[in-house]
């Protein structure tokens, strides 16, 4: 059963003790490939150190909502930079991870606005997919991804949507990155959601060091865990893990030109 990991912070400290081990122990269970995403300038450079010393790992690059307060304009013009000059490399993989998020209460969501349209615009510019970061704010990023139509769409990360969001987000191209949230017991609105969702429309992710699934409760998550996840989540979804492994993996390669 081989998997790809779309969404992980594997640059973040939380890793620093026994990242090579975790890799190493990832791809034993199967994880191919694994997409880091940097998050604030001050971690590009991080990340693509990262990717730079294993040939299975891919990097995007984006200015996240809940750093809102880091970001400067500069930043912007400085994204569009690392763009340029690492355009067409192999481990370039996206833009990401941008958004909206309106659970946090004290971001102003007139900024978050103005950086999500100026990062979508270079996700387009550069002919790269998004990776989308919606926290309450589905009806927000559905309206501003009609207005950009990106020609290579993108995931929405750790959706947690209706049946009906999930339909606008497949018409507009993008895949639905599912992980550990949906394996809780408590989760019973995205269980329903998830046997409804059909198999071309979803890619696998841990979101790691976050999002531990119910297996592995109060635990730093990582991509050895994916396995774990895709098997709580095919049963779910009444298929097995290698139906759902195969079409993420599939889905996945498609998002990203491998």
């Amino acid at each position: 059963m081989e998997l790809i990991d779309t969404h992980t912070h594997l640059d973040f400290p939380d890793f620093d003790a026994d990242r090579q081990a975790l890799l190493a122990e990832s791809r034993a269970l199967g994880v191919r490939r694994i997409v880091v995403l940097g998050v604030y300038q001050a971690n590009w450079q991080r990340v693509w150190e990262l990717v730079q010393s294993d040939p299975d790992l891919h990097a995007a690059f984006g200015l996240h909502p809940v750093y809102l307060d880091d970001h400067r304009p500069q930043h912007l013009s400085e994204l569009g930079d690392w763009l340029t000059r690492l355009a067409g490399h192999r481990q370039l993989c996206a833009v990401g991870e941008i958004g909206l998020d309106y659970f946090i209460e004290t971001l102003d969501r007139d900024r978050q606005q103005v950086l999500f349209d100026a990062q979508l615009q270079l996700a387009a510019d550069f002919e790269l997919p998004a990776l989308i970061h919606v926290r309450r704010s589905h009806a927000a990023v559905i309206a501003t991804l009609k207005r950009f139509r990106l020609k290579r769409a993108g995931i929405i990360h750790a959706f947690a949507g209706s049946p009906e969001e999930a339909r606008e987000y497949i018409k507009l191209g993008f895949k639905l990155g599912l992980g550990g949230a949906p394996t809780w017991p408590q989760a019973l609105r995205m269980h329903r959601v998830l046997g409804e969702l059909p198999l071309d429309s979803v890619v696998l992710e841990t979101d790691s060091p976050d999002m531990a699934p119910a297996m592995f409760p109060g635990q730093r998550n990582s991509p050895a865990h994916l396995p774990a996840i895709c098997e709580a989540l095919a049963q779910r979804m009444a298929i097995s893990p290698e139906q759902l492994a195969a079409a993420s993996t599939a889905n996945s390669c498609a998002v990203f030109g491998w």
